[in-house]
Parts: structure tokens; sequence; C-alpha cells
């Protein structure tokens, strides 16, 4: 794990159905949570399954009322009140952000638990989109106790302020 390049992570899960990992950048290691259904190379919207592959980390969206401005080599952009992230497949903004109101299903950015006061956009199903093959692939802060997500990769606060100043432009995630 030392010989990885600085700004490209590994995630690794005990097994194919783990909902726990570790996720490894520049020689450290952060524990994790992983989607309820474990990893899947097929994913699809609504299985609960962390995807497998190669993704590009696109860009940290944040919450000012919440967390100071990350540092990090990736494009920052501001959560609202009003942000979403489109996870209707027939609808043609899917997997992208909206504004809500919005008229088919969309998540919520602005919660009131935390887990998206800092996220880290992964590159899963977004060039090109393919209807149905999942949305809102993201890093995140994790619940207490690292609970499964809906997909997603979790970490600590803490843990992930501190991986973000690790990443530049051009960083990836392998989740084999």
């Amino acid at each position: 794990m030392r010989n990885q390049p600085r700004g490209q992570l590994l995630v690794h899960a005990l097994s194919r159905r783990s909902v726990r990992g570790m996720l490894f950048v520049g020689g450290r290691a952060y524990p994790s949570a992983l989607g309820r259904s474990g990893r899947r190379a097929l994913k699809r919207e609504g299985d609960g399954a962390t995807p497998s592959g190669v993704f590009r980390l696109e860009s940290v969206y944040y919450r000012p009322d919440r967390c100071p401005r990350p540092q990090t080599g990736l494009p920052l952009k501001i959560i609202r009140s009003s942000s979403g992230w489109c996870d209707a497949p027939a609808d043609r903004n899917y997997n992208r952000p909206v504004c809500h109101p919005y008229p088919a299903s969309a998540e919520e950015m602005w919660r009131p638990d935390g887990l998206y006061d800092v996220v880290v956009v992964l590159d899963c199903n977004r060039r090109p989109r393919v209807r149905g093959r999942g949305s809102a692939i993201f890093m995140h802060v994790a619940r207490p106790g690292f609970a499964p997500t809906e997909g997603c990769i979790a970490l600590r606060r803490p843990d992930l302020m501190r991986l973000l100043t690790r990443l530049k432009p051009g960083a990836r995630i392998l989740i084999p």
C-alpha cells in the first residue's frame, strides 16, 4: 500500500459482501463503511451495493454552515438548502445535481444528520450515464459505528477531512 501514487486510493473489504472496509492512501489506512449489499461489479439503482471499479474523484461538496472550507486540490462546491441529486432513472438529469423543489425523485444534499456535510463525488455512471446503473455514489461522513451505506463509501469526518488534503485533480479510487 505504501507504493501508491499520491492521491490514488484503494478500498479493501474483507469479502465481496462485507459492509466494512479499509481505505488506503499514501501509507495510511482509514476504516470505512460500504454499501449494505457489499460490492458489485454491475451496479443497479437502489441495490444498496458499492460499485466495483476505478473511479475518478470529481469534486467536493460541503456545507459552510457546518464545516470550514475543505483544504483539497479538487474543485469545491457549496451545498445549499436547495441542493439535491437526481436518482430517477427516467429523468433527463439522472445522476446529476439538481435544485429542490425538483419534479422527479432527488436525494436531499442538505441533510440534518451531517452525513453530507462533506461529500466527494465519484465519477461512477457519470459519463456516459446509463439509466438505472446507479446514482449519487459518493464518499461522505460515516454514521456512528460505521453503519452500512446505500452504496457510498463513508469515513469518519476527521479522516475524510485529512484525506481531502491529499487529493488533487486526476485522483482515482480503486474498489476491487
